[in-house]
Formats: C-alpha cells, sequence, structure tokens
C-alpha cells in the first residue's frame, strides 16, 4: 500500500532542528506538525523524526512520479476508501518502476522444506485444572496457597477426594462447575507456563507435582493430546507464494527509495541512502 511507503521507518537517521527540504522543495513546519498525529511515539522528538522521515519518501517518490510525467486515477481500497491524488501517483510509480517476479513452484517448495514448523498445525491438549489462588507480589498469601493446593492433590492421589469435588470446593476458575474442565487448549490460550506444562504431563491421573502460574496453583490432569500435523505443500503453496512476493517487494520498493534518495539533495534530515531500510 503507498501509505506503508510513505510512512515507513527510515534508520538510521539523524533529525535536526533545521528546515527539511527534498531537491529544493520545502516541507514545512506545519506539515511535520500534522503528519505527527499519525505517529505513535514515546517522546515528540521520536514523532517528529517519524514525521519527517515520512514526509521526504513521500516527496521523493511524487518528485520522480512528476519527472516521468505519470498521471493516475484514484482507486478505491477494499474498505471503500478513495486514494488522494498524491497516493494515486505513488502507487502508478511504483507499479511501473518495481518489478517482482512470480514466487515459482521451484521457489515455494524451497521455502516450505526449509520452514516445515511454520507449516504444521499446533498441539491441542484436552485438559482439566484446579487453580488455587495468589497474587504473585504476596508472599504471604502465596505461601498459603502453595500449601493450600498441595493438600488437595495430595487428597485426589490418595482417593480421599474426588476430583470434582476439590475442583468445586477449591478452584478460583469457573470451569470448577464442569470440573475443571478447560476444554481443547492451544497456542496462546493460556498462560506460557501453564502451556510449558501440559507440553511435559503425560495424559491419564492427575499430574503428580503442582503448576505454578502467575495466578497461582494449578492442580492439572490432562486427559489427551492431540498433536499437530504437517500441511501438505499444495494445501499452503498459494499462502507462500503471496508471502514470497510480498517480501520481495519490499527489498525491490527498499532499493529503489535508496537510489531515489541517494541522488536527491535532502536537507533537515541525514539518511544513509545505502543501508537504510526505507520501507519496512
Amino acid at each position: 500500500m503507498v501509505e506503508t511507503v510513505a510512512h515507513a521507518p527510515v534508520t538510521p537517521a539523524v533529525v535536526s532542528q533545521q528546515e527539511v527540504s527534498v531537491n529544493g522543495v520545502k516541507i514545512s513546519r506545519a506539515a511535520i506538525a500534522r503528519e505527527m498525529q499519525h505517529h505513535t511515539a514515546k517522546t515528540p522528538a521520536a514523532a517528529r523524526e517519524a514525521a519527517v522521515r515520512a514526509l521526504v519518501v513521500r516527496e521523493l517518490l511524487l518528485a520522480e512520479a512528476s519527472a516521468l510525467g505519470l498521471s493516475a486515477a484514484a482507486q478505491e481500497d477494499a474498505d471503500g476508501r478513495l486514494e488522494t491524488e498524491d497516493e494515486a501517483l505513488i502507487r502508478t510509480l511504483l507499479e511501473q518502476e518495481v518489478k517482482v517476479p512470480h514466487a515459482d513452484a521451484d521457489a515455494c517448495r524451497r521455502y516450505y522444506a526449509q520452514n516445515r514448523a511454520r507449516f504444521r498445525t499446533p498441539d491441542l491438549f484436552e485438559a482439566s485444572h484446579i487453580l488455587v489462588p495468589a497474587a504473585l507480589d504476596d508472599a504471604v498469601r502465596r505461601s498459603a496457597a502453595r500449601e493450600l493446593a498441595a493438600t488437595v492433590l495430595h487428597r485426589i492421589l490418595s482417593g480421599d477426594a474426588s476430583w470434582e469435588e476439590m475442583a468445586r470446593a477449591h478452584s478460583a476458575c469457573p470451569s470448577r462447575e464442569s470440573g475443571g474442565n478447560l476444554g481443547q487448549i492451544g497456542p496462546g490460550d493460556t498462560v506460557p507456563e501453564f502451556e510449558a506444562a501440559l507440553a511435559s504431563i503425560s495424559p491419564g491421573a492427575p499430574h503428580p507435582e503442582l503448576v505454578e502460574t502467575r495466578y497461582g496453583f494449578h492442580i492439572v490432569r490432562l486427559a489427551r493430546c492431540i498433536e499437530g500435523r504437517d500441511l501438505p505443500l499444495d494445501a499452503v503453496e498459494a499462502t507462500i507464494a503471496a508471502h514470497l512476493e510480498v517480501t520481495a517487494w519490499h527489498i525491490a520498493v527498499r532499493q529503489y527509495l535508496s537510489l531515489l534518495a541517494g541522488r536527491a539533495e535532502i536537507h533537515g534530515i541525514a539518511l544513509d541512502a545505502a543501508a537504510s531500510p526505507l520501507v519496512q
């Protein structure tokens, strides 16, 4: 997208407070102030730097489009938003000047072979738990929770109490009403500490050790693990091709922008035209 190019980071860069210009075209302080609103940064200085970078890149592209005598008709994006005249010119320029080869079957096959882990469905775990809560910053409650959880686990393992009974009586999770059943758990569904524990637990009886997380202490019972499976190449080839082409486009645009910056006279910002990633 044109906006991505125009607002992309340019590093390393040094922005001074002096007047900013590109080939004699001044970028006003008012334009910089307006552009700063579109850049989230930790400090006003960082926001200004990002704004100046974006405006310099935009001016480089618009100047080149003008030099080539390009004209363009605005198009709508997927959300029905119409391009501005500048955006249409930049899009037309990049379509004409930046050529990216189609990712063929061999390239997709190589990428697939080198990144097999990316094309595998995640492991799923069917588990239940009993959570005895305790905040990390409350040492007294943390100690008491560990002791209670250990007692609950001992009663379950010894057969003195049922899992369901202990879940209803002691778990702080809403799942206590269904015996602590969490259903199928995949990556990102729980905290990392709990996920790591599930990967090391054998299905069947309750795990004989407590699982500690930021929320407290868990007694865990893993019903089964559904192992992930490799996706076949033909199921992901289109996705791989799109990824390779987008990556190649970004590299080609970065090189093109570096070429434009290298032959331009830019004041108010120092860019390493040879090495700076002018586009993400």
